[in-house]
């Protein structure tokens, strides 16, 4: 696992098997610099996804993109402004030239990266040309479904892709919007419906489930997983059907293990196709759901 380890300014490495910790990169310092491990430096890294051969951090505080070489520990920023400088904004161009506001959070199909956070818009940057586009939304908040820049979102917190389309937790408008990647078409398929806001606790399908301040968001390809954080549980969806049940939490804020576990606003979530893990923010731990 590699987790984005927000309030010590680092990157981490876990071990499955062993349970093992490692620091990847970064020194515990908050900064800006682009170097090999602890010569390098971030600005409480948000978001991380990774191809297999690199990880690639959102890095929020510092308003860009670094890509680290998992064997050499080698960090680059990929696009956003050079080290040194962290000027927010909403710029498409080419790599140190773009200008990203708070992103959080970052997924990859390989070729591209998808990115979201506090700018209200998606973006794609094609990591071998270093190219930033706007896929989705105006950098204004809101609340409609549309085309491109005819959506619009409210604190996007995190996404997933599936290779067609991209999924995000449309964080302060509670719920789950779905943009095809080849049109930027983008809908609401989970939650309330555009142009609604309504939060709450509620399993149903579709436009009848509830979430309160979701922000993670993964899929085993079949289901979507959810870190509703504000309601401090970890909710799935059917991604055919749309029904929206609870895999673990009960709604109270807690640290408990088993089967009636209890967790405190977890917030990063990823799946393996076997288990779940779980950042769980306020716990300070990684958690599984088996």
């Amino acid at each position: 696992l590699y987790v984005a380890d927000q309030g010590n300014h680092v990157i981490r490495q876990i071990d499955i098997a062993t349970g093992v910790v490692t620091t990847l990169a970064g020194n515990g310092v908050a900064g800006d610099a682009d170097g090999t491990g602890t010569g390098a430096q971030f600005r409480t890294p948000a978001g991380i996804t990774t191809d297999g051969t690199n990880l690639y951090v959102a890095d929020g505080a510092n308003h860009k993109i670094r890509q680290l070489v998992i064997a050499t520990g080698d960090v680059p920023t990929l696009a956003g402004p050079a080290p040194g400088s962290n000027p927010s904004g909403n710029i498409d161009a080419t790599g140190n030239a773009a200008r990203f506001n708070t992103p959080l959070g970052i997924t990859t199909d390989g070729t591209n990266l998808y990115i979201c956070g506090y700018g209200d818009t998606i973006r794609q940057i094609v990591i071998a040309t270093r190219v930033v586009t706007t896929l989705a939304g105006t950098g204004g908040t809101g609340d409609a479904d549309g085309t491109g820049a005819a959506a619009s979102f409210h604190d996007p917190s995190d996404l997933v892709t599936d290779g067609t389309y991209l999924y995000v937790s449309d964080s302060g408008n509670n719920k789950i919007r779905r943009i095809d990647i080849a049109t930027g078409v983008v809908t609401t398929p989970y939650g309330p419906p555009a142009g609604s806001t309504a939060f709450g606790d509620v399993d149903a399908t579709g436009s009848a489930a509830r979430f309160n301040n979701l922000v993670g968001i993964t899929t085993d390809g079949t289901n979507l997983y959810v870190a509703d954080t504000s309601n401090d549980k970890i909710r799935k969806i059917q991604i055919a059907t749309g029904v929206v049940t609870t895999v673990a939490g009960d709604g109270v804020s807690g640290d408990t293990d088993g089967t009636s576990a209890r967790l405190r606003a977890p917030r990063g979530i990823v799946s393996n196709a076997t288990s779940l893990f779980v950042a769980d923010l306020n716990n300070h731990k990684i958690r599984q759901v088996d």
